[in-house]
């Protein structure tokens, strides 16, 4: 399996995890609609890869950018860790891998 789309398989599984964790604990209805919708793009995103490669990877860049312009500010205001510093971090690396697998082309 290549690591590209691997990496954006276990991006999506942990981000609706992450929803349902915010649901759970604070009752957020927002962090399960929003884990849930973004993770399920990012499965989509590495279930198009290898085989449609510009659809998987333009889709993966968009959501990892949203999650990284929402979490990065939070993360940098906050310090806190969860969630906003793992998905901070997950999302830059979702950002660079998308841009890796599109120079690579």
């Amino acid at each position: 399996m290549d690591a590209t789309k691997l990496y954006f398989l276990v991006f999506g599984a942990l981000t609706i995890v992450g929803g349902i964790i915010g649901y759970v604990k604070a009752g957020s209805l927002p962090s399960i609609i929003a884990g849930a919708i973004t993770g399920v793009l990012l499965l989509v995103a590495g279930f198009l890869l290898p085989e449609h490669r510009a659809a998987g990877i333009a889709t993966a860049f968009v959501v990892s950018f949203l999650l990284a312009a929402q979490f990065v500010p939070k993360f940098i205001r906050t310090g806190k860790m969860m969630p906003a510093g793992m998905m901070s971090i997950l999302s830059v690396i979702g950002l660079i891998v998308a841009i890796v697998a599109w120079l690579k082309k």
